[in-house]
């Protein structure tokens, strides 16, 4: 399962994808540092949003850096999200948690805390916002 908008109000922008580099539809994704978007990882701490497009090894623009769709949460946007690592409890609700991967988070870690916590759906899903969107406008 990747970030799925469960409700709120957001946004698509086109932004550079890094070349060579596979994405799926809804992964969570993070500046480069030049100029692209990548997946996010366990330790990013700045995220943009979520792809709205697949990128294959096989597709023709694989080694470009194209534009895909990129979706922009605003401060009432919420995702449904996989767990990844853990099990998801009524506990964790109201406490930031880090990411497993660009698809998935860890109940289990707060190093980083990328997402808040606003519900569980069950031990293997819950509903978050993203944190770490403070400096998005200026990492790219």
């Amino acid at each position: 399962m990747a970030f799925t908008q469960a409700n709120g109000r957001s946004y698509t922008i086109y932004l550079p994808k890094a070349a060579s580099t596979v994405f799926s539809v809804g992964d969570l994704v993070q500046p480069n540092g030049t100029g692209e978007i990548i997946r996010a990882t366990s330790t990013s701490t700045v995220h943009l949003g979520v792809i709205q497009k697949a990128v294959a090894a096989t597709d023709s623009d694989y080694t470009s850096t194209t534009l895909v769709p990129v979706t922009f949460p605003v401060d009432d946007t919420e995702f449904f999200v996989a767990v990844g690592t853990g099990s998801a409890t009524e506990a964790i609700i109201g406490t930031f948690i880090d990411l497993t991967d660009a698809d998935s988070v860890d109940v289990t870690a707060s190093a980083v805390d990328a997402v808040l916590v606003t519900g569980v759906i069950s031990a293997t899903e819950v509903k978050v916002k993203l944190n770490s969107m403070a400096s998005y406008k200026n990492a790219i």
